[in-house]
C-alpha cells in the first residue's frame, strides 16, 4: 500500500496528542495486560483505557477500538499493541498504539471525516483542531521521576 503524503502529518498528531495518555497506560503492570489480552478481557482493557484517557481528554474522545495484542515470547522483550479510536468531533481516526518497555509508536490505519474537504491539507488541520477541542484544558502531564 503507497504511504500517502499527509498520513505521516497525521500519526505525528495522534502520537503527540496521547503522550500523557502512553504514560499514564505504561503506569499499568504489563502481566495485566497480557491477561487481559490473552483471556479475551477486553473490557477491562477498555476501562485501563478510559482511566488513563480521562485525564487529558474529554469523555468519549479516546477508547479501546476491537481490541489488542500481547507480543511475548522467551526471546525477546514484550510488546502490548492496542487498538484505539480518536474521536474528536467531526472526525473518527483508527490507529493501533504499540507499547515497549523503552518506546511507544502509533500507526494510523483510517481516518474518517464527517464533513471531507477534497484538501488533504485542510483535512489534517482540521483534524489538529479538533483534537486540541476535545483535550481537557489545563490538564498537566504528570511529571517524570528524575
Amino acid at each position: 500500500m503507497k504511504n500517502q503524503t499527509h498520513a505521516l502529518s497525521r500519526e505525528v498528531l495522534v502520537a503527540t496528542a496521547i503522550q500523557p495518555v502512553v504514560r499514564e497506560l505504561r503506569l499499568i503492570d504489563i502481566a495485566d495486560y497480557i491477561a487481559f489480552i490473552r483471556m479475551e478481557h477486553f473490557g477491562n482493557v477498555a476501562d485501563l483505557v478510559d482511566s488513563a484517557a480521562e485525564l487529558y481528554f474529554m469523555p468519549g474522545a479516546l477508547r479501546l477500538g476491537l481490541g489488542g495484542e500481547a507480543h511475548v515470547s522467551w526471546t525477546g522483550a514484550p510488546r502490548i499493541v492496542l487498538d484505539l479510536e480518536l474521536r474528536p468531533e467531526g472526525a473518527v481516526v483508527y490507529f493501533q498504539l504499540s507499547m515497549t518497555a523503552n518506546n511507544a509508536s502509533v500507526e494510523v490505519h483510517y481516518v474518517s471525516f464527517e464533513k471531507p474537504d477534497l484538501e488533504p491539507e485542510k483535512n489534517t488541520e482540521y483534524l489538529a483542531a479538533a483534537i486540541q477541542h476535545a483535550m481537557i484544558r489545563g490538564a498537566e502531564p504528570r511529571a517524570e521521576a528524575a
